[in-house]
């Protein structure tokens, strides 16, 4: 099958799974020397975590405080990895894939629209209806690309339903009781940042006929045209 597969580029890995070890490695060894210097300094606050690390003998502190920033900084670039979006497209079929995430499928006679909206990929499908929104750090020209070049329906000038939403209140009025309740609880997860469970209460609000886009920690919502 012909695809086209848009990721982050190879060059671009090496440098999170070398960088941010070296990175971490280089704090550490620099926040022993730094420990070695405040200890001395009676009027410095945290003087008993400094002096901690300070006490340690050579050359095992300078190791084990290397060893401990090199370790957070492989953690750190798992997370990258696992934060990472991967999207393939073809004639037939759209799959996004975030991290080890299972990838997410969508037929090209489902989607009626591609684009993107604040860094999201969008595809849009009958009615209005959001298939998938998600959070994109992609180069915006090779999303195009690949779209286009399989022909789909890429939308340059963005979401033509934007002016449609507006700002999510409490309890708004023109609202059933059960989409309130949904965006209430969503507004949690867009507090926490909890990219599961905004994905699980967009989809429950799209059963009610309600699409959701946040900008800022705020919800703004519109209903699907029929």
């Amino acid at each position: 099958m012909n695809e086209t597969v848009v990721s982050y580029p190879r060059w671009a890995w090496v440098l999170v799974w070398l960088g941010f070890p070296l990175l971490g490695g280089g704090a550490g060894w620099l926040l022993k020397s730094v420990a070695d210097w405040i200890a001395k300094l009676e009027w410095a606050p945290l003087q008993g975590p400094f002096k901690l690390i300070a006490s340690i003998p050579e050359p095992h502190a300078t190791y084990g405080a290397v060893g401990i920033g090199a370790a957070a900084g492989l953690v750190i670039a798992f997370l990258t990895s696992q934060d990472s979006l991967k999207v393939t497209v073809s004639d037939s079929l759209a799959e996004l894939q975030r991290g080890s995430e299972a990838s997410r499928a969508y037929a090209r006679g489902s989607v009626t629209g591609v684009f993107l909206d604040a860094k999201h990929l969008v595809l849009q499908g009958p009615d209005t209806a959001e298939l998938v929104r998600e959070k994109s750090d992609l180069e915006d020209g090779e999303l195009r690309k690949a779209f286009e070049s399989h022909g789909w329906p890429w939308l340059a000038a963005g979401d033509p339903h934007a002016a449609d939403f507006r700002r999510w209140v409490q309890d708004d009025p023109d609202l059933p009781p059960a989409a309130n309740a949904l965006l209430k609880a969503r507004a949690k997860a867009v507090s926490k940042d909890d990219a599961a469970d905004l994905r699980e209460l967009r989809a429950e609000l799209a059963k009610l006929g309600v699409v959701v886009r946040d900008e800022k920690k705020k919800q703004y919502w519109r209903q699907l045209r029929g």
